[in-house]
C-alpha cells in the first residue's frame, strides 16, 4: 500500500518533536527531530531536491510516527536516545556506547589509593578524567608514582601485607600497610598528586622547591635532596608531555571522509595535557554533509557522557550554537564549540586530523571491509568469481616533463605493495597520455608473458574511452585479451567523486555505480593509490632532473629564502625531517609557508 502523505500532512502537528519512519515490516527506517514536523516532513515529499539514498529510503516509507515536545531542545534529546537505542537503518549511527575511564582517589580510606576506575561516579572520592582508554589512565598512574608515591594496590592486599612489597623498594611506594609512613605526611603527598592530576604542575614544582629550601636551611641534607629527585622526575614527565596550562579541560573533534566511509577522531585534553585520543567509524547511509556527520556523531557520543567546556572540532558541526546549548543544558555548565582557532588549540587540531586521516586509511584496509567491497564489485561487475589480483595503471607529468606511470596491485588482503612498479616513459612526445599508456602496458605484460610475475583478474586504466581503446588494442596485440577484464574509469561531471563512469570493452554504454555504492568505493581506493604512486614517482624523477634544488617547486620560495632553510637545517633532508612549528622557526619562513613546504615535501 502507497503511503498517503497528503492526509498524513493535513494532520502533522506545527509543534517541535521528534518523527519515526517505519517501512512496511514495522523496520524502523529513520528518526528526526525538528522545531516545525510539518515543515520538516512537507519536505520528504516534495518532487525535486532529494537526493537518490533519501528517494529510496522515502520509497519504502509505510508509516510514520510522531513525537511532540516542548521545546526544540527536548527533541534533540529524545531524538538522541531513540538512535542510540533502536538504531535506525538511515541513521548516522554511532557503534561505539562503551564508558571511559577515570582515576578515582577513594578518600575513604585512612590512607587513600588512586586506581583507574569506571562506572557510577557518585561514590566517595575524586575522580579524574574522563581518559581516551586505560592506557592512557595506566601510564598517568605511572608518572605519578614515579613523583608522587600514593598507594595504588587494592585494598585486599593492602589489609594482608606484614612487610613491605617490591613497589616501597624501588621507591614507588612509602609502605602505609605497615606503617612506615605517617598520616599527616602521606596526606601530604595526597595533595600534592591532586595538584599532579588536576594538571597544577607549576604550583606542585614551587611547593616542592620551597619544602627542598626549607630542608636545606635546616641543614636536612637527605631530605633536601629527597625532594630535588622529586623536582627532577616531575620534570622530566614535562618534557615528554605537552602541557597548556591554559587549555583546561577540552576535547578535539577531526572529521576524516573517504571512499563512502567517515572517521571522526577525538583527543581528550584534560588540564591541558593530553590524555589519549579515539577513533569512531560512524555508518551513513544518506547523502549527508560533512558538518551534519559531526553534528549526528555529537549528539550520539556525548549523550549521558561528560562535557568538557570547551569543543575544538572540524568541520564546524550544523547548528553549532544550538547544540552547545542544549549540550549546556544537559550538563549544568556552559560549552563552547569553536573551529577557527589559532596557536595551541590550532596545533590539537592539526594533530588530530592527521590521526584521523592516518585510522581511516588503516580501516579502508581492513579486511572485513575489503571482503566487503570485493564481494559488491563482484556483483556491480557480473563476474563469476571474486577477483584475486587487480592491477591499476595511471600517467604522471608536468606539461609532458619527466613522465611516469604507475602500476598498482591490490588483492582481497588489500595492497601488494611489493608488487607496485613506476616506469620511466621514454621516446614519445611530452603529454602523449595514449603513448605512455600503450608503452607501460605493452612493458608490464610483456614481462609476465615472458614468465615474470602473473596476470591478474581485472585491469583497471584510470581514463575514459580514449585510454580504454589503446589498452585494448595492446592486449590484443600481445594475445592476452582473454587473460583478464579490462575497465576504463573516466572522472564524472567537474570530477566529484561518486560520479565516475565505467567503460568496458565489451559494452557500449558506461555504468555508473552510484555515490555510495561499495563496489565503487574500492575502484576510487586502488586509482587513487595508482594516482598518487604515479605523483611521487613523477616527482622524484623531476627533481633528479634538475640541478636546483626540490625548494624551487614551491610558491613563494625564492634563492635566498632556499639557501636560508638549506643553511638552517643543514640540507634538504634536514628540511624534509623538520614539522611545520620547525619550520616556521626558520628565518623569514611563516606558519603558512611553512606548512606549504610541509605539505609539498610530504608527497615526494
Amino acid at each position: 500500500m502507497v503511503f498517503d502523505s497528503k492526509t498524513f500532512l493535513a494532520g502533522a502537528s506545527i509543534a517541535p518533536g521528534v518523527y519515526r519512519m517505519y517501512a512496511e515490516d514495522d523496520l524502523l527506517l529513520y528518526v528526526g527531530k525538528a522545531k516545525n514536523l510539518k515543515k520538516r516532513l512537507t519536505s520528504y515529499f516534495r518532487t525535486t531536491g532529494l537526493s537518490t539514498k533519501t528517494q529510496a529510503m522515502m520509497a519504502r516509507v509505510h508509516k510514520i510516527e510522531t513525537s511532540i515536545t516542548h521545546t526544540e531542545n527536548e527533541a534533540l534529546l529524545l531524538e538522541s536516545n531513540l538512535i542510540k537505542e533502536l538504531k535506525p537503518r538511515y541513521n548516522v549511527l554511532l557503534r561505539d556506547s562503551k564508558s571511559y575511564p577515570y582515576i578515582h582517589l577513594d578518600t575513604s580510606h585512612v590512607f587513600p589509593r588512586v586506581s583507574l576506575y569506571r562506572g557510577d561516579r557518585s561514590g566517595p572520592g575524586r575522580f579524574f578524567g574522563p581518559y581516551a582508554n586505560a592506557y592512557a589512565v595506566r601510564e598517568t598512574l605511572s608518572h605519578l608514582q614515579k613523583v608522587l608515591p600514593v598507594r595504588q594496590c587494592e585494598d585486599t592486599y593492602y589489609h594482608n601485607r606484614t612487610r613491605p612489597c617490591l613497589q616501597y623498594q624501588i621507591k614507588r611506594c612509602t609502605a602505609p600497610c605497615v606503617g612506615l609512613i605517617s598520616e599527616t605526611i602521606y596526606n601530604e603527598d595526597v595533595e600534592q598528586a591532586v595538584l599532579f592530576l588536576t594538571g597544577k604542575d607549576q604550583t606542585l614544582t614551587d611547593k616542592l622547591i620551597a619544602k627542598m629550601d626549607v630542608a636545606a636551611k635546616d641543614l636536612d641534607f637527605e631530605q633536601a635532596a629527597f625532594y630535588r629527585d622529586r623536582i627532577n622526575a616531575l620534570r622530566k614527565i614535562q618534557a615528554n608531555q605537552s602541557i597548556n596550562s591554559e587549555a583546561g579541560d577540552a576535547d578535539v573533534l577531526s572529521l576524516a571522509t573517504a571512499h563512502g566511509k567517515y572517521c571522526v577522531e577525538v583527543l581528550f585534553l584534560r588540564n591541558g595535557r593530553n590524555s589519549g585520543s579515539n577513533p569512531y567509524y560512524p555508518s551513513v547511509i544518506l547523502d549527508n554533509e560533512a558538518d551534519e556527520v559531526i553534528a549526528a556523531f555529537i549528539q550520539q557520543f556525548y549523550l549521558n557522557k561528560t562535557v568538557p567546556k570547551l569543543l575544538v572540532c572540524d568541520p564546524l558541526p550544523a547548528n553549532s550554537q544550538w547544540l552547545a546549548e542544549v549540550m549546556s543544558e544537559q550538563v549544568g555548565h556552559k560549552v563552547k564549540i569553536v573551529s577557527n582557532v589559532r596557536g595551541d588549540r590550532k596545533q590539537w587540531l592539526e594533530h588530530c586530523q592527521i590521526n584521523a586521516d592516518l585510522h581511516l586509511s588503516k580501516h579502508l584496509e581492513d579486511r572485513s571491509t575489503l571482503e566487503q567491497r570485493f564481494l559488491a564489485l563482484t556483483q556491480a561487475l557480473e563476474l563469476t568469481s571474486a577477483p584475486a589480483r587487480i592491477e591499476c595503471f595511471d600517467i604522471s607529468h608536468t606539461q609532458g616533463e619527466a613522465t611516469v606511470a604507475s602500476c598498482v596491485v591490490f588483492g582481497p588482503e588489500g595492497a601488494i605493495k611489493s608488487d607496485y612498479r613506476r616506469y620511466n616513459i621514454k621516446d614519445i612526445v611530452g603529454g602523449d597520455d595514449y603513448a605512455a599508456m600503450e608503452q607501460v602496458l605493452k612493458r608490464r605484460y610483456k614481462k609476465i608473458i615472458e614468465g615474470v610475475g602473473r596476470f591478474p583478474d581485472l585491469v583497471l586504466i584510470d581514463g575514459g574511452k580514449g585510454q580504454l581503446g589503446v589498452a585494448k588494442e595492446v592486449v590484443e596485440e600481445l594475445g592476452c585479451a582473454d587473460k583478464f577484464k579490462l575497465i576504463g574509469v573516466a572522472k564524472g561531471e567537474s570530477r566529484k567523486p561518486g560520479l565516475e563512469k565505467l567503460f568496458f570493452t565489451d559494452r557500449k554504454l558506461p555504468l555508473l555505480l552510484g555515490t555510495h555504492s561499495p563496489a565503487l568505493h574500492l575502484i576510487n581506493q586502488i586509482r587513487d593509490e595508482a594516482h598518487r604512486f604515479a605523483i611521487s614517482g613523477h616527482r622524484l624523477k623531476r627533481g633528479k632532473s634538475r640541478t636546483s634544488s626540490a625548494l624551487e617547486e614551491i610558491p613563494g620560495i625564492g634563492a635566498k629564502r632556499r639557501q636560508t632553510l638549506l643553511k638552517h637545517f643543514g640540507g634538504l633532508q634536514g628540511v624534509r625531517a623538520a614539522g611545520v612549528k620547525d619550520l616556521s622557526l626558520a628565518p623569514g619562513v611563516n606558519e603558512e609557508l611553512a606548512e606549504r613546504i610541509y605539505n609539498y615535501l610530504q608527497t615526494l
